[in-house]
């Protein structure tokens, strides 16, 4: 692996994860079972249990066929999607709207990630009397994924389709789970790099505003995490490679830029204040960029044996099902969950107390009894979830006595290495300490119910845990990308390949419009925009994902910071 490509990765997943993918080895599965073959401009209401009320959600489907030298790729990949939050009492036709945030998904992220800041920001706006929509992106690599199971069940309110149909070949909706893609059901994807990407959005923008100078003036564009550097690079593209025509560059579609803990700036992530990553000299930059290529030819997805794999990603969306279906219930998922080296080690690695039991497996992390919401809370709270990326402030653990998590590295040894403050997260973390006995059910205090305790207070939590829970398991383009492409992580810091430098021909495209930064203060350091008109904010109590999740009251009593900030940057 090159150095830039490996500095990309860990920015993103971590050293370990880092070495995982370089040994992991992919074993063939027949490709997932395609949605329902869509021609032209489709949009479908999204039914929504959501308590933000006066916000419509649609899923658009549009036509725009890959290259003809793209290989062989299902027809519903041939088509873009996108969620679109309007307000309900507002214009049908998006050029009747005020403005339209469009937002790029993160690493390992779908669309489905944008559900409550997009319903909270539409909302803000809404009540100040303007009508704005926000458009929440899906990766063209979404295509694969097959939601019948979790779509079906959630219909029925009944867990047992999903888990039947991902786990015991059961059917739904007349369809029986084909496994998840990999081999030749995903080779193509080496080519859903940078470029690729940056076509996509445009044209979702050129297809929905066919006028140059409306997209100008009514879009604002951002993103989260790996958005903020996708949508650095989309300022800087030239569509048509020709310097000397304007209304194809990226920042005449767009009349200012959103970052989401994260910045707005073209390249690789780089916290290090005051140093430029240096860029490949152009002689280096070919034989680079095919050392790359090699790469994604065998590693066309980023994905490891366990914790990040389609596999994985599914079942944060069931776990989040099963608390949308039956809050309350016990071990629902868990008692459904086959034994496999994958969900076995995955679920070791993220919820093991000390090293002793991540080795063992003793005690048995399945013995736990939790309730569904407390299994969503393990996954994903800021005091359990060992990844940075992956976390949120979403209460705390209750019902049972816990003890600090000496897994994957002590609390005090976080605190003192910055380094692994930005990979583990800073805040500190609590395990459970009873398995095995039934008289002792975990239980979850949301983010408005609990009580301070040594691990944290009401100010510090922000995210409903019942709406992450319908977040994960209610949008059809969903929260979890399943099949995140090795490409783009690898492209992002090769700004002078042939393929990248036909089109990324300007420099200050940033800063020809205003930026709007909203950083989580236990969030993701990925380095400044160094943008003249960038407006940086720090969010008290955030994280990583809390920039997207959190709720639309907090505990302060006053509107949710992101969605009331970003409503005012679209005045």
């Amino acid at each position: 692996m090159t150095n830039l490509a490996d500095h990309v990765l860990r920015s993103f997943v971590g050293p370990t994860v880092c070495a995982a993918l370089v040994i992991s080895v992919a074993v063939a599965v027949p490709p997932s079972v395609a949605a329902e073959s869509m021609t032209g401009r489709t949009e479908r209401r999204i039914e929504s249990s959501s308590p933000v009320t006066g916000v419509v959600a649609t899923v658009v489907g549009l036509d725009a066929p890959l290259p003809a030298d793209f290989g062989p790729h299902p027809a519903e990949c041939d088509r873009l999607s996108y969620l679109r939050y309007r307000a309900a009492d507002g214009p049908e036709d998006s050029e009747d709207a005020d403005r339209v945030l469009v937002a790029q998904p993160g690493i390992f992220e779908g669309a489905g990630a944008f559900e409550s800041v997009a319903r909270n920001t539409v909302a803000a706006a809404d009540a100040e009397g303007r009508h704005i929509e926000f458009w929440a992106l899906d990766r063209r690599s979404n295509c694969l994924e097959d939601h019948t199971g979790t779509q079906a069940a959630l219909a029925a309110n009944d867990l047992d389709i999903a888990t039947d149909y991902y786990f015991g070949g059961g059917t739904a909706d007349g369809r029986t789970f084909a496994g998840y893609a990999d081999g030749v059901g995903t080779a193509w994807l080496k080519d859903q790099g940078l470029a690729q990407t940056m076509r996509d959005q445009y044209d979702v923008l050129r297809l929905e505003f066919p006028d140059q100078a409306v997209r100008k003036q009514k879009v604002l564009c951002g993103g989260h995490s790996l958005g903020g550097f996708l949508t650095g690079y989309f300022a800087n593209w030239d569509f048509d490679g020709n310097p000397a025509t304007t209304d194809d560059i990226g920042y005449n579609q767009c009349s200012g830029y959103f970052a989401l803990d994260t910045v707005i700036k073209a390249g690789p992530p780089n916290p290090v204040r005051n140093f430029e990553i240096p860029e490949v000299p152009p002689s280096l930059a070919a034989p680079l960029e095919a050392a790359s290529g090699a790469l994604t030819d065998v590693y066309p997805v980023t994905r490891l044996p366990a914790v990040i794999n389609p596999e994985t990603t599914n079942l944060l969306a069931m776990a989040g099902l099963a608390a949308r279906l039956n809050p309350t219930g016990i071990n629902d998922i868990v008692d459904r969950l086959p034994h496999s080296l994958n969900f076995d080690t995955t679920l070791r690695t993220l919820l093991s107390k000390d090293p002793l039991m991540a080795a063992t497996g003793r005690p048995d992390v399945r013995t736990l009894y939790a309730t569904n919401d407390a299994v969503v809370g393990a996954l994903l709270d800021d005091n359990s979830q060992p990844l940075g990326f992956l976390q949120t402030s979403v209460g705390f653990i209750g019902g049972g006595p816990v003890q600090d998590k000496y897994f994957p590295m002590p609390n005090q040894v976080i605190a003192t290495i910055p380094f692994l403050g930005q990979l583990f997260g800073s805040d500190r973390k609590a395990a459970p300490t009873s398995y095995g006995d039934p008289s002792v059910v975990y239980t979850w205090q949301d983010y408005d119910e609990m009580t301070p305790n040594d691990y944290t207070d009401p100010s510090k939590e922000v995210t409903s845990i019942s709406q992450i829970a319908r977040s994960l398991s209610e949008p059809p383009l969903d929260f979890t990308e399943w099949y995140f492409p090795t490409a783009i992580t690898t492209d992002l810091g090769q700004p002078t390949s042939p393929s990248i430098a036909a089109h990324y021909l300007h420099r200050d495209g940033v800063s020809r419009n205003p930026v709007l930064t909203l950083q989580g203060d236990g969030g993701l350091d990925l380095g400044a925009s160094d943008s003249p008109n960038d407006v940086p904010i720090t969010l008290h109590g955030y994280n990583h994902l809390d920039v997207l999740t959190a709720a639309q009251k907090q505990n302060d009593g006053l509107p949710e910071q992101v969605s009331t900030r970003l409503a005012a940057f679209s005045r």
